[in-house]
């Protein structure tokens, strides 16, 4: 797998390279217990600063056909993303779309957002790569295209359908390898008066709060406000408002048109975000280097509480086993000589063993047949959710620990 020599949005070469976690598998290529002693595939997961645009991309790039034909992660699970992506389709209903208009989601999972355009007067069509999810979508009525979004996917939509009033992306602009190719078919696809929504990490949370673990293969951009902008504009397209979200551990929903569109643009609020963007000094190699320091102290940190609750011969659970939980288990080397077991709420990965750590995952009954004193939350962007879910553990004297920003227990 050959290094990245140009950055993938504006081409320039002055790459810095800060951060190095060494090669780990696939963050969701989960295990099947009859196959725990065959070797993984690895790959450098490596991060650099464009300092030209200031795009924060991985290093090394793995071809998206190996992560995304059969995909582990269902939206669904979360109660947390139904609310949240009921309340976007809510808003998509009142403000950017009319009867019988096409509204197009581009990774659309197992349809848990588009399940509310159902029965609404409105054609809504998910284009998901995943086989296996793009079955369970379909199978609830969501009418899912199997296959990636592209500028000729793009072609055959609108041929066949016409144009998009609303196209939605959610959590998918980070997986985009080319990312030319797929702004040429946003712009294709997008009405003349139609609204692009993206929602993606939003890097300045990343920062701040020392989510280094929500770099995988998978994710190959982090991004700011300035590089996206830059992008969109060669495309003839233009953000005309950007929103803040908690979800995921801090959430960017931009939205988008043609230049000269419908919508007014909120300069304010941009030129807001953009600021920021500068303060926290997002575009600077220093900063992303003092970054790289406070996430080796933390590894510290946590194996060294980690090992002593072990030494205290207390009992230590993972509550959740999402891919940026396995970068971070891979990443501090913990495995079954420091954890006992994980649970997940998702089936699809009961039974399985976490990549590379090689840790059980049982369902949430195990927590009563094997009292554990301690939760690794490692869904901490969901460690509300959790906590509340699991008041009894607490009562009963268990606590909770959260790895990022910093180890803590509660």
């Amino acid at each position: 797998m050959p290094k990245v020599e140009k950055c993938r949005i504006c081409g320039s070469n002055d790459l810095h390279f800060f951060l190095r976690l060494g090669k780990t598998p696939l963050a969701n290529n989960f295990i099947k217990p009859e196959k725990a002693d065959e070797k993984e595939a690895a790959y450098p997961l490596e991060v650099c600063l464009c300092k030209n645009c200031g795009l924060v991309q991985l290093g090394y790039v793995v071809p998206p056909e190996i992560m995304f034909k059969e995909y582990i992660y269902f939206s669904s699970t979360s109660e947390t993303i139904r609310a949240h992506f009921a309340s976007l389709a809510s808003e998509v209903l009142e403000q950017f779309s009319r009867k019988n208009d096409l509204i197009v989601e581009i990774a659309s999972n197992d349809g848990v957002l588009l399940k509310n355009f159902l029965g609404r007067d409105i054609r809504a069509l998910g284009v998901e790569p995943a086989t296996n999810v793009a079955a369970v979508a379909n199978k609830a009525g969501v009418e899912t295209l199997n296959e990636f979004f592209n500028s000729k996917t793009a072609k055959r939509i609108l041929a066949e359908r016409g144009s998009a009033s609303a196209i939605i992306a959610n959590n998918v602009f980070a997986h985009i390898p080319d990312l030319h190719d797929f702004a040429d078919g946003l712009r294709t696809l997008l009405a003349p008066d139609g609204t692009l929504i993206i929602e993606f990490p939003y890097l300045c949370d990343l920062y701040e709060n020392l989510e280094f673990d929500t770099v995988y293969h998978e994710h190959l951009s982090y991004y700011s406000l300035k590089p996206v902008m830059h992008l969109f504009e060669k495309y003839g397209m233009e953000l005309f408002d950007a929103r803040k979200f908690p979800v995921h551990g801090g959430t960017m929903r931009i939205y988008a048109q043609k230049k000269g569109g419908r919508h007014p643009v909120n300069k304010e609020r941009l030129k807001g975000f953009l600021a920021r963007e500068r303060k926290l000094g997002l575009y600077s190699t220093e900063s992303w280097d003092a970054f790289a320091k406070r996430v080796e102290n933390l590894k510290i940190d946590l194996v060294s509480m980690l090992l002593r609750l072990k030494k205290e011969g207390k009992k230590i659970a993972i509550y959740s086993a999402p891919a940026k939980g396995n970068t971070l288990l891979n990443y501090c080397r913990i495995g079954n000589e420091v954890v006992d077991y994980a649970v997940d709420k998702s089936q699809h990965k009961q039974g399985l063993l976490t990549p590379g750590m090689r840790i059980r995952v049982f369902g949430l009954n195990m927590l009563e047949e094997r009292k554990p004193d301690y939760l690794l939350i490692l869904a901490w962007n969901f460690a509300d959710e959790i906590m509340k879910q699991q008041a009894d553990f607490k009562k009963a004297g268990g606590h909770f620990i959260i790895p990022v920003p910093s180890p803590r227990i509660i």
